[in-house]
C-alpha cells in the first residue's frame, strides 16, 4: 500500500556547512528532488549533509568529522570564517507539524560539538506547539542518545525517520569492489549504501515467500535493459556457504553460470538501482538519496531509473543529484532544485522554478534543452 499521511520531510535549512556561508539556504522536498547543477556547485555537499545527519543518528558524528579532515574542512571556509554550522529540518502530515534544529561548533581537537539542538513539534488535535532542548555541549546528538524506541513520540519519530535516510553511491564497480566480490550471506536486512552485499540482499528476498514477487519484478526490470540477462543464480558457496557471489545465468545460456566479473560496469550499478528502488514498499529507507545514479548507464536504462524512481516515490521520498539531461527530462520543473556558486559570496545557493515560470520555454524546448541555454542556471 501506498504510505498515506506519513511524516516526510519538507525543508532543509543550511548555513556555514561546507560550500554554503552564513546566511540560510533553504531546500524543499516533495517526493521526488532532482538535484542539477556544474562541477563544484555544491551537489555532494548537500548529500554530504545528509551523510552527516546518518552519521549523528548513528552515534557518529565525530566519526564523520574525522572522515571528512575535521571540523575546519567542514565549516565555510574554516572555523576562522565560520565557527558555526546551523540547520532547520522540517517534517510534516496531516497531524503533525515536527522541526528540529541543531547548532553545531568548532571545538577543541578539530571537532564539532552540539551547542544547541531542539525539537519543536505541533499535533492538530492538541492545538499547541512544544519544544524540546537536548543537552547542549555534546559530542554526539542528543536525539539519538533520548530516542526511547519503545514510546511513540515525535522524538522517536524524527528520529527514525533520519536515521532511516540513507546515501547511495554505487560508483564502485572496480575489480576490488565489495559488490563483485563475495560476500555474507546473512548480510541481506538492508542494502548497503555501496551496493556491497547486493548478491546476499537479492538472495534474501528470492528465498522470501512474501518478498519473491519483488525479486522476479528486479528481475523483469534488469531485464529491460540487458536483454541477454536471464536471471540471477544465487547459492551459498559449497566451500562456504555463509558467503555468496552475484552470479547469473543468461537468457541462451542457461546451464552455463556467469560472474559478478562478466558485468559490464552500467549493468551492475543498474542492478544495484532496481533492487534499491524495487524491494518491498515496507524496507524502503525514509529517504533516498542517490549520488549520480546515471554513471555508466545506456540512455534507454536512464529512462528505466527515472520509472523506477517514480514507483519507489509513491511510498517514500527520492532524492537525485545529478548532471544527466536524459535524466531530468524524465521529471517535472517543480521537482527540480539547481544548485550552483553565487558569484558574489562564493556561496552554493538553491534555486527552483515552477512549469508558470518556464511555459513559453516550455513550449519548443525539452527541460535538458533550457538547461543546456543555461535559462535554468546551474551550468559552467
Amino acid at each position: 500500500m501506498i504510505k498515506q499521511n506519513a511524516i516526510k520531510l519538507k525543508s532543509i535549512t543550511i548555513s556555514g556547512f561546507k560550500s554554503f556561508n552564513n546566511d540560510e539556504h533553504t531546500i524543499e522536498f516533495g517526493d521526488v528532488a532532482v538535484l542539477i547543477g556544474a562541477n563544484g556547485a555544491g551537489k555532494s555537499n548537500l548529500v554530504s549533509f545528509f551523510k552527516m545527519v546518518g552519521y549523528m543518528m548513528a552515534g557518529a558524528l565525530q566519526q564523520y568529522v574525522g572522515k571528512e579532515g575535521g571540523a575546519n574542512s567542514i565549516l565555510n571556509f574554516g572555523y576562522e570564517h565560520t565557527p558555526k554550522i546551523r540547520a532547520t529540518l522540517k517534517f510534516k502530515n496531516e497531524q503533525y507539524s515536527d522541526i528540529y534544529k541543531f547548532t553545531l561548533s568548532g571545538a577543541t581537537q578539530d571537532s564539532l560539538i552540539f551547542t544547541e539542538e531542539t525539537i519543536q513539534y505541533y499535533e492538530k488535535r492538541c492545538k499547541d506547539t512544544k519544544t524540546d532542548a537536548f543537552t547542549p555541549g555534546l559530542k554526539e546528538s542528543g536525539l539519538e542518545i533520548n530516542n526511547n524506541k519503545q514510546k511513540i513520540s515525535p522524538v522517536t519519530m524524527i528520529y527514525t525517520l533520519l536515521s532511516d535516510c540513507r546515501v547511495y553511491q554505487f560508483h564502485n564497480t572496480s575489480a576490488a569492489s565489495n559488490i563483485r566480490n563475495s560476500g555474507y550471506v546473512n548480510q541481506n536486512d538492508f542494502l548497503y549504501s555501496d551496493g556491497g552485499n547486493l548478491a546476499a540482499f537479492l538472495y534474501g528476498m528470492k528465498d522470501n515467500k512474501a518478498t519473491f514477487p519483488y525479486y522476479k519484478k528486479i528481475v523483469r526490470h534488469i531485464k529491460q535493459v540487458f536483454p541477454s540477462f536471464r536471471d540471477f543464480a544465487l547459492q551459498p558457496s559449497v566451500r562456504n556457504n555463509n558467503y555468496i557471489m552475484l552470479d547469473w545465468i543468461g537468457e541462451n545460456s542457461i546451464e552455463y553460470k556467469l560472474g559478478a566479473h562478466q558485468l559490464s560496469d552500467g549493468t551492475i550499478r543498474f542492478m544495484a538501482l532496481a533492487a534499491l528502488l524495487l524491494q518491498p514498499p515496507k524496507n524502503l529507507p525514509s529517504v533516498i538519496v542517490l549520488d549520480e545514479p546515471e554513471l555508466g548507464l545506456h540512455p534507454s536504462a536512464i529512462v528505466e531509473l527515472a520509472s523506477m524512481v517514480k514507483i519507489a516515490s509513491q511510498y517514500t521520498q527520492v532524492v537525485l543529484a545529478t548532471q544527466s539531461p536524459a535524466l531530468l527530462d524524465e521529471f517535472q520543473p517543480e521537482q527540480i532544485t539547481v544548485i550552483e556558486r553565487d558569484p558574489l559570496t562564493n556561496s552554493s545557493i538553491f534555486k527552483r522554478f515552477t512549469e508558470e515560470d518556464l511555459k513559453v520555454w516550455l513550449e519548443d524546448y525539452t527541460l535538458s534543452e533550457i538547461w543546456d541555454k543555461n535559462i535554468l542556471g546551474g551550468k559552467p
